[in-house]
């Protein structure tokens, strides 16, 4: 089975929200493959189709923040509404106006600079959240491929149960054996056949839970003969040094996020200083004297006071949290890896304990079993005998499953968190 991020590469799908639709209904008879599954949760899943509208509205506020001041058109109308020569009309005055904000110490240009941050930073944002839906395509992946293992082990403890079954009522008929052991045998058959039932349900639910991520219908779903997938659990991935993983730590969009965000608090401190320069508004237009029926231009000039006092408040704010970025960029660095090493050494165990069971210990359980079968069948051991030994073989195999499903996830928790693959592409 392929690691999530060799295959993101395959596909080219860092970066991007669509991907080419792919049949997930296709033939039974060729099993899913995990690039497949990601295809399609980065063609449907619900929580990556929301960035495409976070984009489109940090276009739209980039749009705003590129608009100048509007011009205000004004009217006034004075002297008017008295007594004596003001009253009524007869000594007003009416001016129409054109006024215009002049922006002073480079506020737009701050102003696409936030913005321009702003959609930096969802883009890794989205490239973060696109690992963590792939992360868990691979999680749910592997735990499809999990249970088909165990399907196939359960199936296996049948058909032990059944020869069992076969080989006690042979030995009871010869008057070999008690009649108890072929009621037990019955039991322990029933019992088997009720855990394989219990493993296919599991199955099921766990495939529907896969197909979840990339929001496939229940229509297109069938509870019978839902797809399986092509994975290989006991696959061990060479895996490079601790500091080499370290060293990749830092290109996790995770903290990739926070080094955007710190241009983000950065361009969002210059556009508070920018405050410090007030603007000015000039306004120019034409009045007309009623009393006369003279005409007159007039002009204006204004501009706030105390801006740069004003101003400093918004800086300390923004200074502050451009400061608080590299503090929680630090100490997630810190726990992050803590973790990665945590998670290092439990695949390193996880790995040697496929190892050793595939090399050591379930050749020689093999052995026992066929040889403790073999005894059996002629006396030489009894029922119970045989039943500790196909229980101890059983169990060895499901702790095979148990080891390399934790290999494989082990494996996805550290290529998420490194932003690399660990498993040797050839």
């Amino acid at each position: 089975m392929s690691s999530f991020l060799t295959c993101l590469r395959q596909v080219g799908c860092i970066g991007v929200l669509t991907a080419s639709s792919i049949g997930i209904a296709h033939a039974a008879a060729a099993p899913l493959e995990l690039r497949e599954a990601i295809q399609a949760a980065l063609a449907h899943n619900p929580d990556l189709t929301n960035f495409q509208f976070e984009l489109r509205a940090h276009d739209a506020q980039r749009q705003q923040a590129d608009l100048r001041p509007a011009p205000e058109l004004g009217f006034a109308l004075e002297n008017f509404g008295g007594s004596g020569e003001v009253k009524a009309l007869h000594g007003s005055e009416a001016t129409l106006s054109l006024s215009q904000v002049i922006e002073l110490g480079g506020k737009r240009k701050a102003r696409l600079a936030v913005t321009d941050a702003g959609r930096d930073h969802l883009v890794i944002a989205r490239q973060a959240a696109q690992l963590d839906v792939l992360a868990e395509v691979t999680r749910r992946f592997i735990a499809v491929a999990e249970l088909q293992e165990r399907r196939e082990l359960a199936r296996r403890a049948v058909a032990l149960a059944e020869e069992t079954q076969r080989s006690a009522m042979q030995r009871v008929a010869a008057a070999r054996s008690p009649h108890v052991e072929q009621d037990r045998a019955a039991v322990a058959l029933e019992h088997a056949r009720l855990d394989a039932r219990a493993v296919d349900g599991r199955l099921v639910a766990a495939r529907r839970t896969l197909a979840a991520m990339w929001g496939a219908p229940d229509a297109q779903l069938d509870d019978s003969a839902t797809e399986a997938v092509h994975a290989d659990l006991f696959h061990l991935p060479v895996v490079d040094d601790f500091p080499v993983l370290l060293q990749r730590l830092e290109q996790n969009p995770d903290f990739l996020r926070y080094a955007s965000a710190e241009r983000l608090r950065e361009a969002e401190l210059r556009l508070a200083s920018t405050t410090r320069r007030a603007d000015i508004s000039l306004g120019a237009g034409i009045r007309r004297l009623q009393q006369g029926g003279d005409m007159a231009l007039v002009a204006s000039f204004s501009i706030p006071l105390f801006s740069g006092r004003r101003a400093d408040a918004f800086v300390a704010e923004a200074a502050a949290r451009r400061e608080a970025v590299g503090a929680d960029r630090d100490a997630a660095l810190i726990k992050a890896r803590a973790q990665l090493y945590a998670l290092y050494r439990e695949l390193q165990e996880a790995a040697a304990t496929v190892t050793s069971l595939d090399t050591a210990i379930l050749p020689r359980m093999d052995e026992v079993l066929e040889e403790t079968r073999y005894a059996f069948e002629r006396g030489r051991y009894g029922y119970l005998d045989l039943v500790d030994a196909q229980r101890e073989y059983l169990e060895m195999q499901r702790e095979r499953i148990a080891a390399g499903t934790q290999v494989q996830l082990l494996v996805t928790e550290i290529e998420r968190l490194t932003n690399a693959p660990l498993a040797n592409p050839n």
